[in-house]
């Protein structure tokens, strides 16, 4: 989290700006989070917007919820 706030490594990240959790699920198994995320990745932006507002309609930075 923190190499994304600082932009510490070069590469998607930094290119991009992407240095905000705006959702984040928590599993069990590693296999349930991997199907998960390749499920997600998959979608139209406008779909992974809607599962945003779910749980975080204001799109404020979660970072500190999770540490």
């Amino acid at each position: 989290m923190e190499q994304h706030k600082t932009k510490a490594v070069s590469g998607f990240s930094s290119k991009y700006g992407t240095d905000r959790l705006l959702f984040f699920e928590v599993f069990e198994h590693p296999i349930d989070a991997l199907r998960a995320e390749k499920m997600i990745k998959g979608w139209r932006r406008s779909k992974k917007l809607d599962l945003i507002r779910t749980i975080n309609p204001t799109f404020r930075d979660l970072t500190e919820d999770v540490f």
